[in-house]
C-alpha cells in the first residue's frame, strides 16, 4: 500500500489567514475570540464568537465569482489554494484523473439561506435568487475546488458534523494508499455563526456566555468552563503519496499513518458519558497505524469547553492510555480558536503537522480552576518544547461521530 503525506496546508480561522498568521498566534497562546459585530446581539444571551477578520472575497475571487458562493465556500476555496500553492502542485502536470477532493461542511450555507428567506417574505418568490440551491448545499466547496483545479477523481463532502475534517483527511488517506488517487485535497469550512444559529446553541445551554471576558471564555477542561464559543474558517490540507510527492521532490509537512472511525449510538446530540465512541475511534487509529499508545506523543484533543464533553474525552484517553495518560501532552486548539464545527478537523491537523515539525505543542489558555475528572497534563497556558514523532488528532460531532487521525513526523 502507498504511504501517504501531508505536502500542502491552507487555513482561514479567527487566529489569521494563513498558515503562519494561524500557527504563531497558537504558539503563543492569543486567543480569536471576540464579541460579535455582524448582527445586533442586543437580544442574545450569547454576544461572542470566533470570527474570521480581514477576508475580502470580492478581492480574492472577483465580485461576480464571490457573489455566487456562500461564505463557507469562500472560506473553503481560499483555504484549498493556498494548501495548493504551499504544496507546489502544478495543474498541468499532474494526472487529473488522480486528484480528489474531500471537503465538507455541517451547516453549508446557511446564511444564504436565511438572506433568501428573507427576500421571499420581503419581496416575493420572483425575487429569489436562482443560485441559492448551490450556494446553499454542503457539497458546493469541494465542488468549487474540484473545478478550481480540474480535479477529475473522486469528489465528496462528508457531512459527520464536526468530525468532518478529519472523516474527510482519513478517507482521503484510505483513498491514496488504495492506489486509487495520487494526490487528494482534504478537510473542512464552516461559516455558521449567524443570528439563528447562536440563539439555537444558546437556548440549548451549549454555548459560553463569558460575552464581558470573551477571551476568557473558551476553557477547554477547565473547571470552571461554561460552553463552547462557536467559530467559523476553514482548514485544508493536500494529501499525497509518497511515491507521488517523491517524484517532483515535494516538502513533506508530515505523513498520515492512521484513521480511525466509531459511533457513540447514543444520543442525538450528547457525548457518550463514559467517551466509549472516543475511545474505540483512537483505538481503531492506532491499530491502522501498527502502535501502541505508549508510542503516542502528543493529543491534539477534541475539547470545545463542554462540561460533558471534556470529561468524557478525558476519561477515553484515560481507558486508553491507561498510566501513560498522565505522560502525554493533551492540548486543545478550540481555546484559542473556538469552536470551528466542520472546519475544526481540518484545521486541528494543520496545527498539529506544525507541531511535530517544529517540537512546540499549543497551550490550552485558560486553564485557572482544577477539575477532579480532567487531570492530565492540559499544557496549561502556554506552548512548550518537546522532541514529537507520533501524535493523534481527534474529531467528534453530534449524532455520536468520531473521528481520529494519527500523523508522524516525516524524517527524509
Amino acid at each position: 500500500m502507498e504511504r501517504v503525506v501531508i505536502t500542502g496546508m491552507g487555513v482561514i480561522s479567527p487566529l489569521g489567514n494563513d498558515v503562519a498568521s494561524f500557527w504563531s498566534r497558537l504558539k503563543r497562546g492569543q486567543s480569536g475570540i471576540a464579541p460579535i459585530d455582524t448582527f445586533d446581539t442586543s437580544r442574545h444571551k450569547v454576544k461572542i464568537a470566533g470570527l474570521v477578520r480581514d477576508f475580502d472575497a470580492e478581492a480574492r475571487f472577483g465580485r461576480k465569482e464571490a457573489r455566487r458562493m456562500d461564505r463557507f465556500s469562500q472560506f473553503a476555496l481560499a483555504a484549498a489554494e493556498q494548501a495548493w500553492t504551499d504544496a507546489g502542485l502544478d495543474a498541468v502536470h499532474v494526472d487529473k484523473e488522480k486528484v480528489g477532493v474531500y471537503v465538507g461542511s455541517g451547516i453549508g450555507g446557511l446564511q444564504t439561506l436565511l438572506e433568501q428567506e428573507g427576500v421571499l417574505r420581503e419581496r416575493g418568490p420572483e425575487r429569489v435568487s436562482p443560485t441559492l440551491v448551490p450556494m446553499m448545499i454542503s457539497n458546493m466547496a469541494s465542488a468549487l475546488i474540484s473545478i478550481r483545479f480540474g480535479a477529475l477523481g473522486p469528489t465528496m463532502s462528508p457531512v459527520t458534523a464536526c468530525s468532518i475534517g478529519n472523516t474527510a483527511i482519513g478517507e482521503a488517506f484510505r483513498l491514496i494508499r488504495a492506489g486509487i488517487a495520487d494526490v487528494v485535497i482534504a478537510g473542512g469550512a464552516e461559516a455558521a455563526v449567524t443570528e439563528l444559529s447562536v440563539a439555537s446553541f444558546a437556548n440549548a445551554t451549549s454555548l459560553s456566555t463569558r460575552n464581558d471576558e470573551p477571551t476568557r471564555a473558551s476553557r477547554p477542561f477547565d473547571g470552571a468552563r461554561d460552553g463552547f464559543v462557536i467559530a467559523e474558517g476553514a482548514g485544508i490540507v493536500v494529501l499525497e503519496s509518497l511515491s507521488h510527492a517523491r517524484r517532483r521532490d515535494a516538502d513533506i509537512r508530515a505523513e498520515v499513518i492512521g484513521y480511525g472511525a466509531s459511533s457513540d449510538a447514543y444520543h442525538m446530540v450528547a457525548t457518550h458519558p463514559e467517551g466509549t465512541g472516543a475511545y474505540l475511534a483512537m483505538k481503531a487509529a492506532l491499530r491502522e497505524a501498527g502502535l501502541e499508545p505508549q508510542d503516542v506523543d502528543v493529543v491534539s484533543a477534541h475539547a470545545t469547553s463542554t462540561g460533558v464533553g471534556d470529561r468524557s474525552e478525558t476519561l477515553a484517553i484515560k481507558r486508553l492510555f491507561g498510566e501513560h495518560a498522565y505522560r502525554i501532552p493533551v492540548t486543545a486548539n478550540k481555546s484559542m480558536t473556538g469552536h470551528m464545527l466542520g472546519a475544526a478537523g481540518g484545521a486541528e491537523a494543520v496545527a498539529l503537522a506544525s507541531s511535530l515539525r517544529e517540537g512546540v505543542i499549543p497551550p490550552t489558555i485558560n486553564q485557572e480552576v482544577k477539575d477532579d475528572v480532567c487531570d492530565l497534563d492540559y499544557v496549561p497556558n502556554e506552548a512548550r518544547q518537546a522532541d514529537l514523532e507520533v501524535g493523534i488528532s481527534n474529531a467528534f460531532g453530534f449524532g455520536g461521530h468520531n473521528a481520529v487521525i494519527v500523523l508522524r513526523r516525516f524524517d527524509p
